[in-house]
């Protein structure tokens, strides 16, 4: 079986504090405090190992804090190709205010790698691909690197016919997406700033998802949040609408739809029920904190609960007589 691959240039250790009735400039007393290795690409291929697929993950982490890291690779059984740099990975603040649903996000800038350690990513990305099909490019970029990195290695990773899925934001996302991965998955303000247009309604954000399906760009989703996300490729625009479940962080949540999106395609499944895989993934992260999801029947119940319905068309404009 082939492996899944991650990319995720600027991890964290994500330190998740439950503060219920989380209030600003006043004293706040929490509740429990939790560490967790963390990043967007780490936390896609945790929640595929969950899934029972196989996954590796590379990028860069500092060496000073690096055994949360690799007791999180070895339990779930995650290859490891991370380039190790001198210092201490960062640290990103989650307060997480469970009786009012509400999740505050507190993220460093994390370390700057040397032009000589992103030589040594190139290296490890093409080591992998002797043995990974899809590569997941996610997360925003560490200081000092250049804005398009993601770019040069999709391009890298296409000229072996690897497929890519970049998850990541401004800059990189703008020159990221030049490079045409096979999958790209902003959330509506990112729509917006690619396209440089306003998208009010559903109509508005499926037309601007298909002015993104150029070249070898096949599929769009967008995250709308708790509406859910739209799916779009050139065949199909839907819906996935997010379920309802006890909340106790949305940090994750897109990435665990990603990792969704990812292992049912692996599976040959359709564009409809690869949805509501990702959705289930996406509900299944935010019932716990961490980046793991609950046992395979859950999911698959979850994604029986899962409602896809077409896009809302533009109401014609109307006129008195």
């Amino acid at each position: 079986m082939n492996s899944i691959a991650t990319i995720t240039l600027n991890p964290a250790v994500d330190l998740t504090v439950r503060a219920d009735h989380f209030t600003s400039n006043r004293v706040n007393r929490g509740q429990t405090m939790q560490m967790d290795a963390g990043g967007k690409g780490i936390n896609v291929a945790s929640f595929l190992a969950d899934y029972g697929l196989q996954s590796a993950a590379t990028g860069f982490l500092g060496q000073a804090n690096i055994d949360i890291f690799e007791q999180l690779f070895a339990r779930k059984q995650i290859a490891d190709h991370f380039v190790r740099l001198p210092g201490a990975t960062r640290t990103s603040i989650k307060i997480v205010d469970e009786a009012n649903q509400q999740t505050t996000d507190i993220n460093m800038p994390g370390l700057q790698p040397t032009q000589e350690n992103i030589q040594q990513l190139v290296q490890r990305i093409e080591q992998m691909m002797e043995s990974c099909t899809w590569f997941i490019l996610a997360g925003n970029l560490p200081p000092g690197v250049p804005a398009d990195i993601y770019a040069r290695l999709i391009k890298q990773l296409k000229s072996h016919h690897k497929k890519t899925v970049l998850d990541t934001s401004q800059i990189a996302l703008q020159a990221g997406v030049a490079a045409e991965p096979t999958i790209i998955k902003p959330n509506i303000d990112e729509l917006e700033q690619l396209l440089g247009q306003k998208c009010p309604d559903e109509h508005s954000i499926e037309q601007a998802a298909r002015q993104l399906l150029q070249g070898d760009i096949q599929l769009v989703v967008i995250s709308m949040g708790a509406q859910g996300a739209m799916f779009v490729d050139r065949q199909t625009s839907l819906i996935a609408s997010a379920l309802k479940v006890a909340v106790k962080s949305t940090v994750g949540a897109g990435d665990a739809m990603v990792a969704g999106l990812i292992a049912g395609l692996t599976d040959g499944l359709s564009l409809a029920d690869c949805a509501r895989l990702a959705t289930a993934f996406s509900a299944g992260t935010i019932t716990q904190i961490g980046p793991h999801l609950p046992a395979r029947q859950v999911l698959q119940e979850y994604a029986q609960c899962v409602t896809i319905r077409a896009p809302q068309q533009a109401q014609p404009a109307t006129g008195k007589a």
